[in-house]
């Protein structure tokens, strides 16, 4: 019996140590894979600044590989067009993720919540495709009509659309870290007379602040991410922004538009790993920063 049970242990242990070898494989699997992108666009990247000064790739806005007068690879404008409809979109989504993470969290009825939330998820689950087509037939027409516009494919119907696409991320894991907010906390402010309103608002929203803000870095960095989308409900216009209701062309649509077409080799083809680059950097920044505030949160906690 005791022979048996050792042989049992035994090769639970080995089946133990084998899964913490696959995990910890997958691990630095990811981790190579991120740098292996990162040297490849950097690699790649590096190349373009043989014929293309930095100086000129990092603070002039006109990218205009064709110009008889010479091409010109300045990538201001798109990020400025990036930014653009990126901020414009936390501006819809930042109100719109909490609010619906805090209903969820603290007023929802049970029934309700077992609706709506898996309802909010689903938005993610709509191809990119798909969210573009909208753009073009429903949201850019009406933008188009509200503000007397020739069309509606402007960095706000961007902006729209990138709030759809983002809000699953903001809700969610804006909904996770009320949820942590301890019971005891809310109990206390409900036993000093506040009322659920104004828990929420001065106790929970407060305490869960690291995590909601953690939230909101990840769906700007969905947002910043995102390529078919803004190619397709954008205009694709190069030149420097002027607003939300003028068309952009952001740094993802640039290289979907241009790499699958540009002669291998070329200053333009490296230029556009270059642009890679800077967007990997940025999207980077901004996971990182939110992994401090996701760290800062784990802290208070």
């Amino acid at each position: 019996m005791r022979d048996s049970m050792t042989v049992t242990r035994r090769r639970f242990r080995a089946g133990e140590r084998l899964m913490e070898g696959v995990l910890a494989l997958c691990g630095y699997t990811s981790v190579l894979v991120l740098a292996g992108i990162f040297v490849l666009l950097l690699w790649q990247g590096a190349r373009a600044f043989r014929e293309v000064p930095i100086w000129e790739f990092l603070t002039t806005a006109r990218w205009d590989p064709t110009s008889p007068e010479g091409a010109r690879y300045g990538i201001g404008s798109m990020v400025a067009s990036t930014f653009l409809v990126t901020l414009g979109a936390m501006a819809f989504t930042v109100p719109l993720g909490i609010g619906v993470a805090a209903y969820l969290s603290e007023f929802a009825p049970a029934r309700v919540r077992e609706v709506l939330k898996p309802a909010v998820e689903m938005l993610a689950a709509i191809p990119s495709v798909v969210v573009g087509f909208i753009g073009i037939v429903v949201v850019g027409p009406a933008i188009a009509r509200l503000f007397g516009l020739p069309n509606g494919l402007t960095a706000l119907n961007g902006a729209v659309l990138l709030t759809v696409m983002a809000l699953p991320t903001a809700v969610s894991l804006s909904e996770d870290a009320l949820r942590a907010v301890p019971r005891d906390h809310r109990l206390a402010s409900l036993a000093l007379g506040a009322n659920p309103w104004e828990t929420l608002v001065k106790v929970t929203l407060s305490a869960a602040a690291p995590g909601i803000l953690a939230a909101m870095m990840l769906a700007m960095g969905r947002a910043i991410g995102e390529t078919m989308t803004v190619l397709m409900a954008t205009g694709n216009a190069p030149a420097f922004p002027s607003g939300l209701l003028s068309p952009v062309r952001t740094m993802t649509a640039t290289i979907a538009i241009e790499l699958g077409e540009v002669p291998h080799g070329t200053a333009h083809y490296f230029a556009l790993f270059a642009v890679g680059f800077a967007l990997f950097v940025i999207s980077f920044a901004v996971n990182w920063v939110a992994d401090g505030f996701i760290r800062r949160g784990r802290r208070a906690q």
